[in-house]
């Protein structure tokens, strides 16, 4: 498959050199112990490099890839999915998030169009193509205000754009709730039993494996409640997953060297 790059050399992505001060000299020896097949070894080198703050869409990817390639399907779904965020048009991310998702065995909770839909634009990118569109509507709206003789032009335009501003700022909104209200979390065991209840005697409802993608929607002690789709809901120990946007400040992150 020409679009999968984890079987090739870890290669930087393009956008990756605005994101931030990325050590040169480390990412390349975390680059040449990937090259190596001393994926565990690469892995702990792009871990340090993101707790050091330098962060970017290149150490994220391949990082996805030395996890991938050590067979932990999660934490590498999880360090795609934050790279996602920086740079969410990459076709070379997306073709490797898919494959990733597609050693994971149901059930799991895929994104539905809307949301892929949703994804191809960063909130940052939303929240400055809404204010783009808003400030020329206003501009309309002054002009019309300055010559009143344009009306008749300028009516259409003014509706249409007072239309557009309207459904972008919902995107803006459907998109700051993804990212901040919809706690998402990530299976990192090769099996793990959601259980109907928050106790480790309580029955099995279904079982879920290395890689599941989940919705968290509350937690008890050490345990959260998740949905995995179709009516799948159920109760997971919280040492078993990885949160993505987590909702404290003793949550896990995608990538952390602990579950």
């Amino acid at each position: 498959m020409k679009s999968l790059v984890l079987t090739l050399l870890v290669v930087a992505l393009s956008p990756c050199c605005a994101q931030g001060a990325l050590s040169a000299a480390a990412f390349d020896a975390a680059n040449r112990l990937y090259e190596e097949g001393k994926f565990a070894q690469a892995v702990s080198a792009y871990e340090k490099l993101a707790q050091a703050g330098q962060v970017s869409a290149a150490l994220y990817f391949n990082l996805g890839n030395a996890f991938f390639k050590s067979g932990q399907i999660g934490r590498a779904i999880a360090a795609y999915r934050q790279a996602q965020e920086i740079t969410p048009r990459d076709p070379d991310l997306r073709a490797n998030l898919q494959f990733a998702r597609n050693q994971t065995p149901s059930p799991t909770l895929l994104p539905s169009r809307w949301q892929r839909w949703l994804g191809r634009l960063t909130l940052n990118e939303w929240t400055v193509l809404a204010a783009g569109v808003a400030w020329l509507w206003l501009l309309l709206l002054a002009a019309l205000q300055w010559r009143p003789t344009l009306r008749p032009v300028l009516r259409g335009y003014v509706i249409s754009l007072a239309v557009v501003v309207a459904l972008l700022c919902a995107c803006v909104g459907a998109a700051l709730a993804e990212s901040r209200l919809i706690h998402l979390a990530i299976v990192v065991v090769p099996e793990a039993a959601v259980r109907y209840t928050p106790l480790p005697e309580s029955a099995t409802a279904f079982t879920v494996h290395d890689g599941a993608e989940l919705r968290v929607l509350d937690h008890k002690d050490e345990w959260l409640q998740v949905n995995a789709g179709s009516h799948k809901i159920g109760w997971l120990r919280r040492d078993q997953i990885l949160l993505l946007n987590p909702p404290g400040p003793g949550a896990s992150r995608p990538g952390s060297a602990s579950p």
